[in-house]
């Protein structure tokens, strides 16, 4: 497949792995610190030790396999991730269920170094592996009247011992405009800091859209559909006044319980100051996707 966009970032840029996986833990710990609301630390809070590997792979959010931040860590290894099919189906000339391997066969898997940005106003730069959707949705066939991706996370109640409670209208929804699918800078991701992707960071195919919230990376994937109206997704389902289907990072429109104007990069210690937020997460290539659109009303 053809290159269609060029990376800014280098590996020097990259959030240490160290502090990609242990994120929930060092911003709770800033959080107690008062680091959060910009207040003094003690000059020890930049002396924290590192964790063992098992510490820092116990943070992060896949409510499939539990709401507590070490849950998936816990219990997504009871996940078969082998062998692992796509349905791709709806507007597109080669509906079928694809395998993962089929999949890779095909696709050029290259090294993506992108900002990251999660709704709680913390930052990373992170090195994924993965192909371009846009040559996976190539390769399928898009038919013209297809307007919107829809993806699905996996559903399997004897592996996901999370989906036994309502918290979320299961199984797990995202979707896409096609054009922002089809933008270069849009991955399905198979692997991060040069590994395969661990269950509980959405193995083995998640998707990653770099100018979103991270919210929007839909993990676990087994079906992707192109169609014509505007799908659902799990967030703005459970609550549309915090979770927009577009969730673009955009300084300019909050969080309703939390200002969204600045950030804090980690990797630079807890007393790293705070930045502005760039408009896209900085990815300004995108913004035509956009023009016209009021932003704040299609946040």
């Amino acid at each position: 497949m053809s290159r269609r966009w060029t990376n800014d970032l280098t590996a020097q840029d990259v959030t240490p792995e160290r502090v990609f996986l242990n994120r929930r833990q060092l911003m709770s710990g800033a959080g107690a610190l008062g680091i959060a609301g910009g207040l003094a630390a003690p000059a020890h809070a930049q002396e924290l030790e590192p964790n063992s590997f098992e510490d820092i792979t116990n943070y992060c959010n896949f409510y499939e396999f539990g709401t507590g931040k070490s849950d998936p860590a816990q219990y997504a290894e009871a996940l078969t991730t082998e062998p692992w099919t796509v349905q791709i189906d709806g507007l597109v000339e080669k509906p079928g269920d694809y395998s993962f391997e089929d999949i890779l066969s095909q696709m050029d898997i290259e090294e993506r170094i992108y900002r990251f940005r999660c709704v709680e106003a913390w930052s990373m730069v992170v090195p994924w592996n993965g192909f371009e959707l846009g040559d996976l949705l190539e390769m399928v066939g898009v038919k013209p009247e297809a307007q919107y991706v829809a993806f699905e996370t996996a559903y399997r109640p004897d592996e996901m011992r999370g989906v036994a409670y309502p918290v979320l209208d299961w199984p797990y929804v995202e979707g896409l405009r096609l054009d922002e699918a089809r933008h270069p800078l849009t991955l399905m991701a198979t692997g991060l800091y040069g590994k395969p992707l661990p269950n509980q960071n959405g193995a083995p195919l998640r998707l990653v859209v770099p100018w979103k919230y991270g919210f929007k990376s839909i993990k676990s994937i087994v079906r992707i559909t192109l169609t014509d109206s505007q799908p659902p997704t799990s967030w703005n389902k459970a609550n549309a006044r915090e979770y927009g289907f577009y969730s673009n990072v955009n300084p300019n429109v909050d969080h309703p319980r939390w200002s969204q104007a600045t950030e804090r990069p980690l990797g630079g210690g807890l007393l790293a100051r705070r930045k502005p937020t760039l408009m896209f997460n900085g990815y300004d290539e995108v913004a035509s996707l956009y023009d016209g659109m009021d932003l704040t009303e299609n946040f």
